[in-house]
């Protein structure tokens, strides 16, 4: 079997893309399911590019017309996913800004001196 200029290509950049996340696992503290599910996708990848032909059969299986297909619809899904937990990431972060700010602002707040108290 020879691979493809593409496929070279594609194992380099997943190759590259596999370094900086374990490179980098002490910045990104990821949860272990996250890293379960990067290798799995890292699996997937190295076999979808080795055996391209086995996602268009199981393209045709589940109803899809060609692999190429398959992949977009998944990579679709992912989009959305990931879109979707970073907001609700962000959204939380903001409102811990916010509890944080309120609670600073709260202990350094300095009680004005009221105009109608009795001076002695």
């Amino acid at each position: 079997m020879t691979a493809s200029l593409a496929q070279i290509l594609l194992l380099v950049a997943l190759s590259v893309v596999l370094w900086y996340f374990l490179a980098n696992r002490r910045k990104a503290r990821a949860k272990a399911g996250v890293k379960l599910g990067f290798l799995v996708f890292v699996v997937a990848c190295i076999w979808a590019i080795m055996r391209p032909d086995d996602l268009t059969v199981i393209a045709n299986a589940i109803g899809v017309t060609r692999g190429v297909d398959l992949l977009l619809y998944g990579l679709i899904l992912a989009f959305v996913f990931t879109t979707i937990s970073s907001y609700i990431r962000f959204r939380e972060q903001e409102l811990r800004y916010a509890r944080l700010a309120r609670a600073v602002a709260l202990k350094s707040a300095v009680r004005p001196e009221d105009p109608y108290a009795e001076t002695k």
